[in-house]
């Protein structure tokens, strides 16, 4: 099929797919013609890399779980561990973006909201340093 199906079908937009061969993730078949030809297996690795990018996963994640996926010899655990270190990472994350929160909350509560000039969001800013 070709890119537009193959789009279709996996719910990514062609660029990404694009991309995605050029970085080696898939590498579907060429006709005679050069045009791309994808087979059912590339929209499925397709919406499995779309779903693991949807959670957050690196592209490098991704490529790893699926070689872990299509390697049918496989341990669970290699599997478990690299989906263990990615919620590590997301946890970190959300323990920054809270802190974030916290400290534009404060700098909101500060700021008069008026019309005068005196600004402690913008001098927050300006400072370059964190108010909580």
């Amino acid at each position: 099929m070709n890119i537009g199906r193959a789009s279709e079908r996996a719910k990514l937009p062609a660029k990404t797919i694009r991309f995605y061969e050029d970085i080696g993730l898939i590498q579907p078949a060429r006709l005679s013609n050069g045009y791309r030809d994808y087979s059912e297996r590339d929209v499925h690795d397709l919406r499995f890399i779309g779903r693991a990018r949807s959670l957050g996963f690196t592209v490098d994640e991704c490529r790893h779980l699926l070689e872990l996926y299509r390697d049918r010899s496989r341990a669970s655990s290699d599997v478990r561990q690299a989906a263990a270190a990615h919620i590590n990472v997301i946890r970190t994350k959300i323990k920054e973006l809270r802190s974030m929160e916290k400290t534009l909350a404060s700098l909101i509560d500060q700021c008069a909201g008026d019309s005068r000039p005196d600004c402690p969001i913008l001098a927050e800013l300006a400072a370059g340093k964190s108010a909580s």
